[in-house]
């Protein structure tokens, strides 16, 4: 069940790393305010995993599937380059976790 949890903590820092963008710096009030929500509930999520999962391992996964789906989605939604070696990179990362789900 902790895995479940911070994976869904990492969905939830992708929507508000993603949701920072939307947010124009803040200006923006319902986009701030859902952001600051993702914010708050993958921290709390992130919390809940650790009752269960080491924190070494936690953290890394979580900032990992992060990081992933942030990078995916800011080629999809804002255009960013697909390049190869960002592709291969985004793959490491990838492998990392699956690495640490494995090993934790």
């Amino acid at each position: 069940m902790a895995w479940i949890i911070l994976f869904v903590a990492g969905l939830l820092e992708i929507g508000w790393a993603i949701g920072l963008k939307y947010t124009e710096g803040f200006t923006k009030l319902v986009p701030s305010a859902l952001t600051l929500a993702a914010m708050a509930g993958s921290i709390i999520l992130l919390g809940l995993a650790l009752k269960a999962l080491p924190i070494g391992t936690a953290y890394a996964v979580w900032t990992g599937i992060g990081a992933v789906g942030t990078a995916i989605l800011g080629i999809a939604l804002f255009g960013e380059p697909a390049t190869a070696a960002r592709l291969a990179s985004i793959g490491l990362i990838v492998s990392g976790i699956v690495g640490l789900k494995l090993v934790g």
